[in-house]
């Protein structure tokens, strides 16, 4: 006897709500904006024209950056085009937030879009203008003016550990919806997946 087929947007692991995991995801991206604004507005009023404060036996430098680019400071003629994107990546997040289920891929997802929305932030409402604005970048790693790794801030550590963890949830089998599709035994439900 064969199941009646349904829309697999809709299908969800069983017991599992989704509404406790889309909170868990606003959650983390709301903490992970207010964070990255306070940052960013305690960067400007304390390191604006000031020379990099040293940290950890310049292992960390801060340092006040405003960066037009993408990360590594790449595409820095194109600021309206990354603001494109990082609403296209927000638009994206929301509409499949619907079909989330997994705990991790709410926590990897809500990483993203807090940092994606506080990157975003900047270029909507920082200098030079709207879509133009330039992203305030903090963080330099074992030189000050980010020769040894590009200066960031904490909008892009929160996207790419997001995206770390999306690769490993990818990796492991660990679909949006909470399946968990390896082929082994699902550790949660107690099922073997198909």
């Amino acid at each position: 006897m064969s199941e009646p087929a349904s829309d697999p947007s809709t299908q969800s692991a069983p017991g599992v709500a989704a509404g406790p995991k889309v909170r868990l995801l606003a959650l983390i991206a709301v903490l992970v904006l207010a964070a990255d604004i306070i940052t960013k507005v305690v960067a400007v009023a304390q390191l604006e024209d000031r020379a990099p404060v040293e940290l950890l036996g310049g292992l960390v430098y801060l340092q006040l950056v405003r960066n037009p680019g993408a990360a590594f400071s790449l595409a820095t003629g194109y600021t309206w085009v990354l603001t494109i994107v990082a609403i296209a990546v927000v638009v994206v997040i929301v509409r499949v937030a619907r079909r989330l289920r997994s705990t991790g891929w709410a926590v990897a997802l809500g990483l993203v879009l807090g940092g994606a929305l506080g990157n975003l932030t900047d270029r909507l409402f920082r200098a030079p203008g709207p879509l133009q604005g330039h992203v305030v970048d903090v963080v330099s790693l074992f030189t000050p003016d980010g020769r040894a790794w590009p200066v960031f801030n904490l909008a892009d550590s929160s996207i790419v550990s997001g995206g770390v963890l999306l690769v490993l949830l990818a990796l492991l089998g660990r679909e949006l919806d909470g399946r968990h599709t390896s082929g082994k035994a699902d550790t949660e439900d107690g099922r073997v997946s198909e």
